[in-house]
Formats: C-alpha cells, structure tokens, sequence
C-alpha cells in the first residue's frame, strides 16, 4: 500500500485556511453578531463621558450646599469673634469660593464653520486646526482678563479659582471634572476699560483675531454695568505629589 504524501505548499496553504477560520470565528465571537466597524463604541464612550460630567455637577452642587451649612454654622457659632468672621470672610473672598458682584465683561469665542473659506485676500484655504477654539485661545483670554485686575473669573459656568486648569482635547474643554463645548464664554467681574486694555495688549489675542478675521472664528465682548460671578463649588483640597520611598538595596 502506498502512502499519501502532501506537498510542504499544499500543507502552507491548508495551515493558512484553518489560521483564517480561527480568525473569522474570533471576530464574530467578539462582535456577538453586531458591526464592528461602526461608531457605535465611540457613541458609547461620549454618552460616558457626558453622564459623569453631569454626576460631577450634581456632587459640586451637593458639597456646595454643605460648605455652605458649614460656613453658616461657623460663622454663627457664639464663640466666634467679629474678628475672626471678617478673617473667614476675608478668606473665603480670595479662595474664590464667595461670590463676587459688579461691572465686567463676558468675552465669548465659537469655532468657525466646517466649511469656511478663506475672508480676506492672499490667505491660504483653512485646515481644520484653524477652525476651532484651541486651550491656548481660552487661556490667553482668562490670562488677560486677571491681567486687567478682574476680581473673578467664571468660565461658562464655573468659577476658576488658583487650582484650576483650563484644558482643551480637541474642541472639548475639561474643566474641573466636567465636559463643555463651544460656544465658550468667559465672565469677569472687574473695570471694564481695564480689562479691555489688558486683551487689547495681548499678543495671543491679537494672533486669535487675526484667525477671526481670516476664517471666521467667533470672536465677542459684551459690558456689564453689573453681573455676578459665583463661588467655587468643588472640592479645595490640595492635591501633590510626594517622592517615593527609596527602593532597599539588594543584598
């Protein structure tokens, strides 16, 4: 009796067939029958996102009103000095976590449409880097704004306070636990005319309206005679870094 004998490239090629089966029924397998190709797992990521940006907001205004069951409890306790309450209110004013009410400004920027064309002659056609708002615009705008001697600083609805970082990832703003997108607003309280001057003295701004007048990014000042910005609500617990501990070395 004579044996069969396979080729070394037929056995490749049936090796090469049964790899791509396994494949196959791996993906199905991890598909569970759906589309794997489809935006559906990043739908899923931004509804995340979103849903604990809304938690967070409602915590902030949880612990809100507990500070503020505190303050009123410390503030009224008999013990307690006219002193030591215009100290705490003192405190509390420059933490950022009271309000603060008179004139300002409320500076609001928008990303350009997506199919912006160029607006004034001998400018190049726009990639879509130069369509949005970027951190660096947010920033140059609060660092103006505390420039020209604001007494408070919200951006859309959060008091900035020492601690807070304004951070972009794309054309979202993160900011303090909570998610936004443009339009993007600013409120300062502080004199008007000085404020104005400290963003009309700025280079960063300066270089942001020229985009404004290139590719149409919104670009808008509004005067207050009077507007309120309100106390921090989050947590003002310092958060650092400490060093390791030095590893033991080896015997």
């Amino acid at each position: 009796m004579s044996r069969i004998r396979i080729r070394p490239a037929r056995l490749a090629s049936i090796g090469i067939f049964a790899l791509a089966g396994l494949i196959f029924w791996i993906s199905f397998d991890t598909a569970e029958g759906h589309n794997i190709r489809t935006d559906e797992t990043m739908l899923r990521l931004s509804d995340l996102i979103r849903e604990r940006s809304d938690r967070n907001a409602r915590l902030e205004s949880s612990a809100a009103g507990l500070r503020n069951d505190v303050d009123a409890l410390a503030e009224g306790d008999n013990g307690t000095t006219d002193a030591e309450r215009r100290a705490l209110r003192d405190a509390k004013r420059a933490a950022g976590t009271s309000a603060v009410t008179g004139s300002g400004l409320t500076v609001t920027l928008t990303d350009a449409p997506p199919d912006a064309v160029p607006l004034i002659s001998g400018v190049p056609d726009p990639s879509p880097n130069d369509l949005v708002i970027h951190q660096q615009d947010l920033q140059a705008v609060v660092n103006a704004l505390w420039k020209g001697g604001a007494k408070g600083i919200k951006v859309m609805d959060q008091r900035l306070i020492s601690t807070s970082a304004v951070r972009c990832v794309g054309n979202t703003l993160i900011l303090q636990g909570r998610v936004y997108s443009p339009p993007y607003t600013i409120t300062a309280v502080g004199d008007p005319a000085d404020m104005r001057q400290a963003m009309d003295t700025s280079p960063s701004i300066q270089n942001y309206l020229g985009y404004v007048d290139a590719y149409g990014l919104g670009w808008d000042v509004r005067q207050h005679r009077r507007t309120t910005v309100p106390g921090y609500s989050g947590t003002v617990d310092l958060r650092h870094a400490e060093p390791a501990e030095p590893a033991e070395p080896a015997e």
